[in-house]
């Protein structure tokens, strides 16, 4: 992880359970006598998710709507620090504002944003129900809705057209894209996942714990078609967004998508993450 990231030392459950006492029910030891939640349990996540914002960024009162995604927060914030690094190389001298495509109801990357780095935010979605949920997510927090705007996105087509409006700029777009081609795809990669995480597990007892809707998850084509897309259509805003970024899950995504950067002439990065045994990265253009 990023060595700013707070997430790099082990949970600390005692505070967290002081700050949210509902995540007491789902804390245990381990067979190497390690506190510890069982991941694999949507609402033991959903609860240590809770105490992270609490404990660690002040987010008082966050939720999301039952079978919506319930992300891991220190990925999400690493992708931040990454994102503060390369932003801060400019050393800008106004206060940041940035994008983050695709909200979602858990609303996470904005409230981050806003809460540890102090920046502006709009978030913008295509599903009017994660549209409001954000936007509850926001105002449950005193001062936040000073710092992040929610915005629909109301045309699939379109990644940022109606959502950068004429005489805005961002100094750095923000997205988790869906990673999959298919809800097939989806179902089977994430029980594959859950099955590592608790073995004893049965995948009946899994499918019933996973969460997530369509849009969050998967799309035609996967990441790799949609970040297509989005790289096309970020050349329409060259001149409004400082870093256009995005976390690339797939190493076979990474070879076509350097070839398009390269072919619509912009400069490119990549930003290597990694979380114990998983390594990520996030790419960013600009022109």
């Amino acid at each position: 992880m990023h060595p700013n990231n707070l997430h790099n030392t082990p949970y600390n459950f005692e505070a967290l359970c002081r700050v949210h006492k509902p995540l007491q029910q789902f804390v245990h030891y381990n067979s190497f006598g390690k506190e510890t939640v069982d991941f694999s349990i949507p609402d033991a996540v959903f609860h240590l998710n809770k105490a992270l914002l609490k404990h660690h960024y002040q987010i008082t009162d966050w939720d999301i709507p039952e079978g919506h995604l319930c992300p891991p927060i220190p990925s999400r914030i690493d992708y931040l620090h990454h994102l503060n690094d390369l932003l801060q190389q400019n050393k800008p001298s106004e206060k940041i504002t940035v994008l983050d495509v695709g909200t979602g109801a858990n609303c996470i990357y904005a409230l981050l944003a806003a809460s540890e780095f102090h920046w502006n935010v709009v978030g913008c979605d295509i599903d009017p129900v994660s549209v409001a949920a954000a936007q509850e997510n926001v105002m449950a927090t005193e001062g936040l809705s000073e710092k992040i705007e929610i915005r629909h996105q109301t045309n699939n087509a379109d990644i940022f057209k109606g959502i950068i409006l004429p005489g805005e700029f961002y100094h750095a777009t923000i997205c988790n894209p869906p990673f999959y081609a298919s809800e097939a795809d989806a179902n089977k990669n994430t029980l594959r996942k859950l099955k590592k995480l608790n073995p004893e597990k049965s995948i009946l007892e899994l499918e019933r714990n996973f969460k997530g809707r369509p849009n969050e998850l998967w799309c035609n084509g996967g990441e790799a078609l949609f970040i297509k897309r989005m790289v096309k259509q970020s050349t329409q805003f060259k001149h409004q967004v400082g870093w256009f970024s995005t976390l690339v899950s797939k190493n076979e995504t990474l070879p076509k998508l350097y070839k398009l950067l390269t072919k619509v002439d912009a400069t490119y990065k990549t930003l290597e993450m990694e979380y114990g045994n998983k390594k990520t990265r996030v790419v960013a253009w600009r022109f």
